[in-house]
Order: C-alpha cells, then sequence, then structure tokens
C-alpha cells in the first residue's frame, strides 16, 4: 500500500449519499477527504463535513468546483446529470480522476462520460454496491442458461427518487438481454394498463415501487413452466454504496485513462 493516502472530493457532500461516502472515507485507512462539494445555496457551506460524525476532518464545504479538485486526485460524484456532466468536464481537464454513481443520463449524457474518459480514468455504474454487482453476475448466468422463461423485474425505492425505473434496474435488464444476445431496447416493457392483451414472448417486463425510505430492493423473476427462480438484492443502507465508491477509486489509482464499470474493479468479467 502506498504510504501516500488517495486524495478525494465528495460531490453533493451535504447529503445521504455523500454522507455515507465521507463516512466510508474516514474508516478506510488509505483515503482522505480533500474536498466537499455542495451547491451555491446550500447551508452547509463553510461547515466541516465531518461535523455530522462528530469528527473534524479539517475540510470545510464549499461550491467552488476547481478550488475543491485542485486538492483532490478524485472526485465521486452521486449528484444528478446535469451536475455530474458539468464536473466531469472540469475533472478531464485538470486530469482528475472520476467515479459516478448518478443514475438517470440520457444517450447524449453517456456520449459525454465516453469522451471524457479519454482524457481521464473514469469509473460509472448505475450501482457501486458489491452485492449488486455480483447479482448481475448471477443473473447474467441464469439468463444464458433460462432462454425460455418469462422475465420481470421489480424495484422498489424511497419516495424522494425522481427516475423510473431505477438504474439498476434498467442495467439489469440490460446484462440479461445482452447475456441473450439481444438488446433490451428491442424487449423493454415500462407500462401496463387496461386491455393489454397475453405476454409477448421474450419481452422483459419492468415494475415499479415507490414509497417511505426503502433504500432499494431488486428482484428479477424467471418464470417458466411450473417453476420459477426469484434472485433478489436488497439494501438496508447506503453504506454498500459507498464501500463500492471507495473500491472503485483504489482501482482507479492504478489507470490513467479509460472507461471502466464495476464489473472491472471487482473482476467479474
Amino acid at each position: 500500500m502506498s504510504s501516500h493516502p488517495l486524495r478525494i472530493a465528495v460531490a453533493g457532500a451535504s447529503g445521504r449519499m455523500g454522507r455515507m461516502l465521507i463516512e466510508a472515507i474516514a474508516a478506510s485507512g488509505d483515503c482522505q477527504l480533500t474536498a466537499a462539494l455542495d451547491q451555491p445555496q446550500s447551508p452547509s457551506l463553510g461547515q466541516d463535513a465531518a461535523a455530522f460524525l462528530g469528527q473534524s476532518s479539517g475540510v470545510a464545504i464549499e461550491s467552488d468546483l476547481r478550488s475543491a479538485l485542485a486538492k483532490a486526485d478524485f472526485l465521486i460524484d452521486f449528484t444528478r446529470p446535469e451536475g455530474t456532466l458539468a464536473h466531469l468536464q472540469v475533472c478531464a481537464e485538470l486530469g482528475v480522476k472520476v467515479v459516478i454513481g448518478t443514475t438517470g443520463f440520457d444517450d447524449a449524457g453517456k456520449a459525454a462520460i465516453a469522451a471524457a474518459a479519454q482524457k481521464t480514468a473514469v469509473v460509472f455504474a448505475p450501482n457501486m454496491s458489491v452485492g449488486v454487482n455480483v447479482t448481475l453476475k448471477l443473473l447474467e448466468l441464469a439468463a444464458q442458461a433460462l432462454p425460455d422463461y418469462d422475465i420481470e423485474i421489480v424495484e422498489a425505492h424511497h419516495k424522494h427518487k425522481v427516475d423510473a425505473p431505477s438504474g439498476t434496474a434498467l442495467k439489469m435488464g440490460e446484462v440479461i438481454a445482452a447475456a441473450q444476445n439481444t438488446a433490451l431496447a428491442d424487449r423493454a416493457v415500462y407500462e401496463r394498463y387496461g386491455h393489454t392483451g397475453a405476454r409477448k414472448a421474450g419481452s422483459i417486463g419492468f415494475a415499479t415501487i415507490r414509497g417511505g425510505d426503502i433504500v432499494g430492493d431488486h428482484t428479477v423473476l424467471f418464470a417458466g413452466t411450473g417453476e420459477r427462480i426469484e434472485i433478489s438484492h436488497k439494501s438496508s443502507s447506503r453504506a454498500g454504496y459507498a464501500e463500492g465508491s471507495v473500491q472503485a477509486v483504489r482501482f482507479l489509482a492504478k489507470h490513467s485513462a479509460g472507461l471502466f464499470d464495476m464489473f472491472d474493479v471487482l473482476k467479474l468479467r
């Protein structure tokens, strides 16, 4: 292990995920929080980023992106697509490596991430949880072994989540479709209402639940004749996402440029 700690900036530092990241960095042993970013109107500006832990990090929450990135070699970003893309442009310019946990990007946003990854190293995954990514690997195996089973994806999240289906649910669909040499866009059914007719063979259905403080539940149902298989992952806290993000930083420390995901980080290819 290097004697120099990995210098990390966290975007959205006073949000729920930002705080989980700060806590995971503080507990890591080989990483150091060197900058904490939030929006200009945040009431947390100027406060110590670790104050919520009853600790002093010596890092004040700020809104100046360039000032923050000048103090860091890595940025972990779980904000909103427009904010992440703005941060990413400056990171690519300055050579700061980026872990992106933000979801809800459109095709243009994904293309912008790929372009930035030619200049700096990026880990981009819709879910940073180690457990979720192992679940994706299990889905890949199941999809290959059960080509004729009906597939339904059910996801549940807290009432504040703004995109649906979740990025993780969509990734599950993409992994399943790719394992069967197809494209999700040709198979996905996102809404059912009224007289829908019989289920279309080969379709991948999605169902979305929003309520309360559910951190994130995902279940994939493979339904055959006389049996069904359910593969589920349930998050009870955001700690798993934070720990996976720290693992992604360690992975990026060995790369100068390129676009990677958590399968690369966890050697699940």
